[in-house]
């Protein structure tokens, strides 16, 4: 547990050996703890330099409000030709939320440290004293519209240990929620799609932040379970310039390389790559791979996949009306053709459970 508040190194000093001070290992020995123990920093008001850079390496860091955190400080930025600028002006707290460095805010420091315990317990002590959430909670969690949006923290809270939710990089690519929590008292890692974000569409933001999270589960050896609502990657010319190709492939090299137990739910949709991703890379590569009665899967979503297969029936409805209600229709065939329970029958999924049955089947990951 690193408390990185300060700023930096010194370089006005004369009280010093002479020399750079470019052979200290301090920066070389705190980035090789990494994947070896947790680490968790706690910054509380200014933290520029080297101190950022320590604060940098651990596996999550946690901040107060009044936190500023930078690579270089004042002095550095003015010495390097780049302006004067106040501290407050630096990396503060919003700015670091919002692009994934600041892993969790806190009140004060005295909940930082709340936080960094909570956060450091998942991988040391399972606790043998928990409470079970009432397990109807999670047949509601999911809309009777396909279509509407939802929560899907809704569905962590109805399947966790009361309590128990830790949600890491809350405001960093919004699209998944990465979270630590327990079930029966174990510990586990959960990757979640999120409908309030280009409808669960995965993108570039969101795959690196399941990249991380899918590593740091990895090296502390943390069980996975990937609840899944996606209708698969993000695409277009402006996702292009966020370097996609890349970005998605590193999230599917993150799930091939897991060892640790993994289990997939699907909870709506299941489409495309998005959906293998979120499957460590294919359906079968999990140690289940689940389905809720809401489930729907397919090579690609429903909807384009009528536009792009029926194009020329469409084109040909006499009115707008006509093509309307001609695409309703195949939609609602593709629907039924692509359905969790059918998709069963083909040995594509292990089997369509009651969402109240899910605390059982996440427990048997170990």
């Amino acid at each position: 547990m690193l408390f990185a508040e300060g700023g930096g190194g010194r370089p006005g000093d004369v009280d010093v050996a002479h020399g750079a001070g470019l052979d200290l290992s301090t920066f070389r020995s705190m980035a090789a703890l990494r994947g070896r123990v947790p680490t968790a920093a706690v910054v509380s008001g200014r933290c520029f330099a080297g101190n950022a850079a320590l604060a940098g390496v651990c596996d999550v860091l946690i901040a107060t409000p009044d936190a500023n955190i930078g690579m270089g400080g004042p002095a550095m930025i003015e010495g390097g030709g780049l302006g004067e600028h106040r501290p407050e002006e630096i990396g503060p707290i919003d700015v670091q939320r919002r692009n994934g460095v600041v892993h969790l805010a806190a009140r004060d420091e005295e909940h930082a440290v709340a936080l960094t315990r909570q956060y450091l317990s998942y991988f040391t002590v399972r606790t043998t004293e928990f409470e079970a959430p009432d397990p109807r909670l999670a047949r509601h969690v999911v809309p009777e519209n396909r279509l509407r949006a939802y929560d899907v923290r809704t569905a962590l809270t109805a399947i966790a240990d009361v309590d128990s939710v830790l949600e890491l990089r809350a405001d960093y690519g919004v699209g998944i929620v990465t979270a630590l929590v327990r079930v029966e008292g174990k510990a586990y890692g959960v990757l979640a799609n999120s409908s309030h974000h280009l409808g669960g569409a995965i993108d570039a933001e969101a795959a690196d932040k399941a990249a991380d999270f899918l590593e740091l589960c990895e090296e502390h050896r943390i069980p996975v379970v990937s609840l899944c609502d996606t209708p698969g990657f993000m695409v277009g010319p402006e996702s292009e310039k966020q370097a996609t190709v890349r970005r998605f492939g590193r999230f599917f090299i993150a799930g091939a390389r897991l060892t640790v137990p993994f289990g997939t739910i699907i909870l709506r949709k299941g489409y495309g790559l998005g959906a293998m991703a979120m499957a460590g890379g294919s359906f079968h590569s999990p140690q289940f791979t689940v389905a809720w009665p809401t489930g729907e899967i397919g090579g690609m979503g429903l909807e384009g996949a009528v536009r792009l297969g029926f194009r020329k029936e469409l084109d040909a409805a006499p009115t707008a009306e006509a093509r309307e209600e001609l695409f309703g229709k195949l939609v609602a065939a593709a629907y039924q053709r692509g359905k969790a329970l059918q998709a069963a029958t083909i040995f594509e999924l292990d089997d369509v459970i009651d969402p109240a049955e899910t605390r059982t089947w996440i427990s048997e990951l170990r």
